[in-house]
């Protein structure tokens, strides 16, 4: 691992000041439990870290103007544990309790989770984000059967590794981020997550001297669910989840289902969708639902399995919701 220059500000402020301009010059340490393996990996070498761990403005959860705000560096347990969250947004904690290690759950936070880099194992082992050996690529060709069904005609053929992106994008969520002098911005999660184009691009919206300092979430009265399927239970990955939040009678609010670990971006099905418009669910509409979601998949060599099991997490995800 590289030696670099490690740096515990005591305010925000001070902390985007710390930042550099460009990509991997710096990086922010949260939870840390991405960034310490990419470091030890070799995925990233910065001259400095920047620890967010003494501000205290970035931690906690609280319930102002219609919305819940929850703080960047409020962990996984935490979120989970509030009986806001738990009153309101299930979604978001099945989605926490799914990640399954104490240990991560622990230390683990809201804010990290959506910025964690991808779990491709292309990019883990030193192929970049497109996963290439020179001018040959890696994933079409090679052991894709984890990535992407969705949203794969390019380069980029991971899937996001963010467990809380589907549901927030289906609640309609907004992530607020500051940079340098204080200047912020809210950016709605629909478009915080972003497919790269380039090497030197991320997988978010967020500025390299910028930090993810807080989600809120409107309290629209949405009843919400969220349904993953693993491999095993601990700590592990979803081969695919599935978030839904549906709008009452009347309401003006639509009903969302998003998709997770199926695309580079959590993958908003918007078929499935258009199914819910003043549709009362049951088993019938929620399986006309899962087959909706999983139209337009471009399975590659090793995962159309992913395809069935779109149709089973959003079926179950709905009928979960319908039943809150």
């Amino acid at each position: 691992m590289k030696s670099f220059e490690y740096a515990a500000p005591g305010t925000l402020r001070e902390a985007t000041a710390l930042l550099g301009s460009t990509w991997g010059n710096t990086e922010i340490l949260a939870g840390g439990t991405d960034l310490l393996t990419c470091l030890k990996q070799h995925i990233t070498a910065p001259d400095r870290v920047v620890s967010l761990k003494n501000l205290a403005e970035l931690k906690g959860i609280e319930e102002k103007g219609g919305q819940l705000r929850i703080g960047a560096m409020t962990t996984l347990a935490e979120l989970a544990s509030h009986a806001a969250i738990q009153k309101h947004f299930p979604a978001l904690v099945t989605a926490a309790e799914g990640v399954g290690s104490p240990q991560i759950m622990s230390m683990g936070t809201v804010g990290g989770d959506l910025c964690q880099r991808p779990r491709c194992w292309y990019f883990r082992n030193g192929f970049g984000l497109f996963a290439k050996d020179g001018d040959s690529p890696l994933v079409r060709d090679g052991e894709n059967r984890y990535h992407a069904i969705f949203g794969n005609e390019g380069g980029a053929q991971f899937v996001s590794a963010s467990s809380f992106g589907p549901a927030l994008v289906a609640l309609g969520a907004t992530v607020l981020v500051e940079g340098p002098g204080g200047a912020a911005r809210s950016v709605p999660a629909a478009e915080f997550f972003r497919t790269p184009q380039v090497e030197t691009e991320r997988e978010t919206a967020l500025k390299p001297n910028e930090i993810v300092i807080a989600v809120e979430i409107p309290l629209a009265g949405l009843k919400n669910a969220a349904y993953e399927v693993r491999h095993r239970h601990g700590l592990d990955w979803p081969y695919v989840a599935a978030a839904v939040a549906l709008a009452g009678p009347g309401s003006s609010v639509k009903s969302h289902v998003v998709l997770g670990h199926v695309a580079p971006v959590p993958w908003p099905a918007a078929k499935a969708s258009e199914l819910l418009a003043g549709g009362s669910i049951d088993e019938a509409l929620a399986g006309r639902c899962g087959e909706a979601a999983a139209s337009g998949a471009r399975p590659l060599s090793q995962n159309g399995y992913k395809v069935q099991l779109v149709k089973v997490a959003v079926k179950r995800a709905l009928l979960m919701a319908a039943k809150a």
